[in-house]
Parts: C-alpha cells; structure tokens; sequence
C-alpha cells in the first residue's frame, strides 16, 4: 500500500486511454506507444484491470459473460488489481524513467463503477488515495463516440463479456460521467472525437502527445 502521494512526472510519465465500449482504444494504444517510441523513450503498455499475474485473474473473474457480482464487491476487485499494478509494475516503471500507456485507470473507475453502477465520488476518491496515493496521469486520452456508433461497431463481436452485455442506459450513464470528468479536468484529460475516420483520429493523438513531449 502507497501511503503517501506519488506523482508519475517525477521520472517517466503516465498516459491513460479511456472510453466507452467501440472507441478503437486498442488501435489507438498501439500508435501512441509507437509514437513514444519514435520520439525516443521507452514505452511500457499495459491494462487494467491486468497488468499483473493477479490483475489478469481478477480481469477474467470481472469479464466473466455469466458472472453476477453486485457494485461494491466489483469496485473492490477493480482495486485489488490496481494495487498490485500500481505497485509492481506502474511506479517502477515510471521510476526508471520508461513512459506507461495504460488502457483504462482510475476515470474509468468514476465512469463505470461510479456513473454506471452508482457509487459515489467520494467513495471511490478516498479508496484511491488509499490504493494508490493520489497517483494521476500526466494525460489522458478519453477517446468519444455516440452510443449509436458504439452498438454499430460492437454489433460483429461474436462473445461480449460482463461489461459489453449492459444495456444502453448503463453506458449513457458511463458515457456521461466520462464527459463530465473531462470538463472538470480539461488541463489533463483531452477529449477526442473518436467516430471520425482513423487518420483525424491520430492526428488530434499526436498533437496532444507533442505538447506533453515538450513540457
């Protein structure tokens, strides 16, 4: 456990995507790394919940299609897998010097857990602090759509897990949550049109990756 805060600019930095279901996160995670990469550092992508031995446990325990589990006991397990990740794998890397991706964090947390199940803020705020001492990304990356894009662009997935099987009232509610964390962060979180043809999409990734290279 972190016990007191910890910021990810005192080595390498920390660079979080985000987003409702069929934003393209993972063709999107692929070119920021590969951005980092031509820019010179050394880039660490990974995921959560995962990330660890115990996080891809608790990722499939989470993910499971069939599997019933009421929120609190689902935001408990989000951070247990959190802890590990922050703890062994994040801030050592970060330490080192190296640039972590990360494919969902803590917005997609207040999103899911908390404007899609209901938790409050607070509660998921002071859990976080606990976990892992107020560790915030450098940039996050919340990649948008409109519901309507979404369903489209999940309707040729042969399996859906846990998540994917929520009705659409659930992720009007993550989707809102999402787009009122980048209002009441917009220093750190840049809000990206997500339907737009891919090569607009990068376009607006790599303008936002440039301006962190520069600070």
């Amino acid at each position: 456990m972190i016990n007191k805060p910890v910021t990810a600019q005192a080595a390498g930095r920390l660079i979080t995507v985000e987003g409702i279901e069929g934003v393209g996160k993972s063709t999107n995670l692929a070119f920021v790394a590969e951005e980092l990469q031509r820019a010179g550092h050394k880039v660490l992508l990974t995921r959560e919940p995962g990330g660890t031995a115990l996080g891809e446990k608790i990722r499939e325990l989470l993910l499971q299609p069939d599997g019933e589990i009421v929120p609190m006991a689902e935001l408990l397990l989000m951070y247990a897998a959190r802890a590990a990740h922050v703890e062994t794998v994040i801030l050592p890397a970060l330490q080192s010097g190296r640039w972590v991706v990360c494919d969902r964090f803590t917005d997609a947390t207040h999103a899911y857990q908390g404007g899609g199940r209901g938790i409050s803020s607070d509660t998921i705020d002071a859990l976080d602090y606990l976990v892992t001492g107020g560790l915030r990304a450098d940039l996050t990356l919340l990649l948008d759509v409109s519901l309507e894009v979404s369903v489209s662009r999940q309707s040729s997935r042969a399996e859906r897990d846990r998540f994917e099987r929520e009705a659409n009232p659930f992720f009007g509610r993550v989707r809102a949550r999402y787009l009122e964390l980048a209002k009441e962060y917009p220093e750190r979180i840049r809000l990206i049109d997500a339907a737009r043809p891919l090569p607009e999409v990068e376009m607006e990734i790599s303008r936002a990756l440039q301006v962190l290279l520069l600070r």
